[in-house]
């Protein structure tokens, strides 16, 4: 089936006429990833970061957008050998590829050693690691490039001192290409002053490096933990964070090039989940609205028990009117608050608390919006065996593509007879 859709409004990425219409035709739950909002998002970060700063995609953030993401990134960060064979089923580059991840075993290592050409790097957290990657480097007789990770103080990566061990041994070996360092620290950073502190960290390094070793690292793969503003209260100047960002990279006395590892912050805007009300009923004096997905298709990072209000809207009203129709001010139903409530058989199934609704009623269409990042690859979704939502993509020109349909989890949750 094919449906053009308007072009968006917001971070819900188009209007509520079009996300009604895919809710209709396509049935809920679902998720809808917008391509054009994707592109524009890219391009926004292009603007505001220092010319020549590259862009990788991580991944593990969104996984059905990544074929409308190979063309707007400099690179791909896989970091399991399932995220692999997902660039190789939608003919990624190899050369556009960074095998990444804290375990890797010498099939992963094998399969994209094979590719047709070698990937734009394979990470190395420790020494084992290190000779694991030369191990099958020499049987395959490959020169392989390396990007060394230095731990920000947990089980990833290695410390200085064992990361200056590693390069010296990969400085000597044939097999190796050593192109710099990975450092990433986690995600949500809101603090530039705590950006500020890696990147000095990461800066003394390079320059030890090339003291010591007489080599100057070609690159850095640096993730920043860019901040998204899911919840209200959350909004910040994004434009001053980034100026500043782009100022600090400018300011590091290493001069190589930096690659800007990015998930969370360049898919979010880009996802809608939309989700339809199955039951509405009042206990205890709280009204409750049960939707037929739950908190196993959303992942707001920092959400717990609801506590947070997230960018959710009502799109229609029983029997198809519109949500604008909404009940006069100072009604008793237009102050209505309601808890929206998943399928789950748990009381943590609550996606929203006292979110004001006003008129809603069984039949009607949720919209959650900043649903582009790891709300379809992360989370609970075997529980209870419900079926996965079907995924959306709206490409650039509007048309809407059925990625992936409703998809049952029953038989993964089932015995072998």
């Amino acid at each position: 089936m094919n449906v053009t859709v308007p072009a968006g409004l917001g971070g819900l990425g188009m209007d509520d006429a079009g996300l009604l219409r895919l809710a209709r035709d396509f049935g809920t739950p679902s998720y809808v990833f917008d391509a054009r909002v994707l592109a524009d998002r890219v391009a926004y970060l292009r603007e505001m970061l220092p010319e020549g700063v590259g862009l990788c995609f991580a991944m593990k953030a969104n996984t059905f957008v990544l074929p409308e993401l190979v063309s707007l990134v400099d690179r791909i960060e896989a970091c399991s050998p399932g995220e692999l064979r997902i660039c190789e089923r939608m003919q990624v580059p190899a050369g556009a590829v960074v095998v990444s991840g804290v375990h890797k075993d010498a099939q992963t290592v094998d399969a994209a050693l094979r590719w047709p050409e070698m990937p734009a790097a394979v990470t190395v957290e420790s020494r084992a690691q290190m000779d694991l990657v030369l191990d099958r480097a020499r049987a395959h007789r490959a020169c392989v490039p390396l990007l060394l990770r230095l731990t920000s103080g947990n089980q990833f990566g290695v410390n200085a001192g064992e990361l200056k061990q590693l390069a010296r041994r990969a400085l000597d070996d044939p097999h190796a290409d050593l192109r710099g360092v990975q450092f990433f620290s986690g995600t949500q950073k809101t603090s530039l002053k705590r950006i500020g502190r890696e990147l000095s960290r990461v800066d003394r390094l390079l320059s030890e490096m090339a003291d010591e070793l007489g080599w100057e690292a070609p690159e850095l793969e640096y993730g920043p933990g860019l901040p998204v503003a899911y919840f209200a209260g959350d909004a910040f100047d994004e434009t001053a964070f980034l100026a500043e960002l782009a100022g600090l990279l400018e300011g590091m006395a290493w001069r190589g090039h930096v690659t800007l590892e990015v998930g969370r912050s360049m898919v979010a805007s880009c996802g809608t989940y939309l989700t339809r009300v199955e039951d509405a009923k009042e206990n205890a004096g709280a009204r409750y609205a049960i939707v037929d997905g739950g908190m196993h298709h959303l992942a707001y990072y920092g959400q717990s028990m609801a506590m947070r209000q997230p960018p959710c809207r009502l799109l229609s009203q029983v029997g198809g009117a519109p949500a604008d129709e909404a009940p006069a001010a100072g009604s008793d139903l237009a102050s209505e608050a309601w808890n929206i409530c998943g399928s789950l058989c748990t009381a943590n199934d609550l996606l929203a608390k006292q979110m004001p609704l006003a008129g809603l009623r069984a039949g009607d269409v949720l919209a959650f919006g900043t649903a582009g990042a790891y709300c379809a690859t992360e989370g609970i979704s075997l529980f209870l065996s419900r079926d996965l939502p079907r995924v959306l993509v709206v490409d650039r020109s509007g048309e809407v593509r059925l990625v992936r349909d409703a998809l049952p989890t029953d038989q993964l949750n089932s015995p072998t007879p």
